[in-house]
């Protein structure tokens, strides 16, 4: 199935799924990179594809049955990571013996070289390797193509890897129920901003930090106060933040905590529900949705934020616009 275009880097958004019986069909799945598998061990080859394409990023699982070779390369600018969901044995990937932990990556333009064990089900992402090094930048101060160089395998812990699978799988699990979530900019845009800070998280490493004083974090919370007032109407983002006050997460995180007794994350969520609050009471009979409504305010976790919605408010969205329609008549 293909919901939109393929050619995902002219698109908002791309999402297919393949079952693939021939391992030269399944390699063929994955947009934009340049690949060859070839199957090593003996029997019917089984294999499912999905893939996700939103901005920067290309959001990807696959599941073979039989061992293959995998060469080739991801297309050029990109960095990717894979986290396997299941594996039947070890994988040798670019001279390196893998686990279930092991979390892999990859420069676009660098050889891919991987035998898979014979049961293979991996996650990977494979992104714009500037847009996530600037996102590190912005937010936590990091350079990531730095710390990662020519690495073949990330850093971090059995802990990170289980994070990365859990948070991936998720995401997964979202857009396969709801794809058409993607053709709102503002979901795409939180979603990959996610991905990224997931990411992150799973390389490990800590930025250098030094913890502002008590006045100068007044003033970064009043500063963000400031650019919400003027974007009120906007679902923004720790990154937008971070951006327009040039700080950091952590210090914005510090900031936030000091000041108001509240991190930026549950702030910004909640003038978020707001928002949705608002539109809903806005809503005309037979419009928007209360999915399109929670995408285009940057929810892409429908069951995460119809709870939110009703830990803030004491009732479900769609009851927000049930009160609305009923009063109207």
């Amino acid at each position: 199935m293909n919901l939109s275009s393929p050619a995902a880097v002219h698109e908002p958004f791309s999402a297919i799924w393949h079952d693939t019986r021939d391992a030269d069909d399944h390699a063929s799945c994955l947009q934009r990179w340049n690949q060859r598998y070839d199957q090593l061990t003996a029997g019917v080859f089984s294999g499912t594809f999905e893939e996700f394409w939103f901005g920067n990023v290309q959001i990807f699982r696959e599941r073979t049955n039989q061992s293959v070779h995998e060469a080739g390369q991801a297309w050029a600018g990109s960095r990717t990571f894979g986290v396997p969901i299941e594996v039947d044995g070890p994988g040798w990937y670019c001279g390196e013996t893998l686990d279930f932990n092991s979390v892999i990556t990859l420069r676009g333009g660098d050889e891919l070289d991987f035998r898979t064990p014979r049961l293979h089900d991996v996650l990977a992402v494979t992104t714009s390797a500037q847009a996530l090094n600037d996102y590190a930048l912005q937010v936590e101060h990091r350079d990531i193509e730095a710390e990662l160089g020519d690495r073949r395998t990330v850093p971090g812990t059995a802990a990170q890897a289980d994070a990365l699978r859990a948070f991936l799988r998720t995401v997964m699990a979202s857009l396969r129920a709801t794809p058409d979530m993607l053709r709102h900019a503002p979901m795409r845009k939180g979603l990959e901003q996610a991905v990224y800070g997931a990411l992150l998280a799973a390389i490990g490493g800590e930025p250098e930090h030094r913890s502002p004083s008590g006045n100068a974090r007044q003033l970064v919370v009043e500063r963000a106060r400031d650019y919400m007032r003027h974007h009120i109407d906007e679902p923004i983002t720790v990154a937008d933040l971070c951006a327009e006050l040039r700080v950091s997460r952590r210090t914005l995180q510090y900031s936030f905590q000091d000041v108001l007794n509240l991190n930026p994350v549950s702030f910004l969520r909640a003038l978020r529900l707001n928002g949705v609050r608002r539109a809903l009471k806005r809503a005309e009979p037979g419009g928007e949705t209360v999915a399109d409504i929670a995408a285009r305010w940057g929810f892409w976790h429908l069951s995460h934020f119809a709870s939110d919605y009703k830990a803030m408010f004491g009732e479900l969205p769609s009851e927000t616009l049930r009160h609305v329609d009923s009063a109207r008549r």
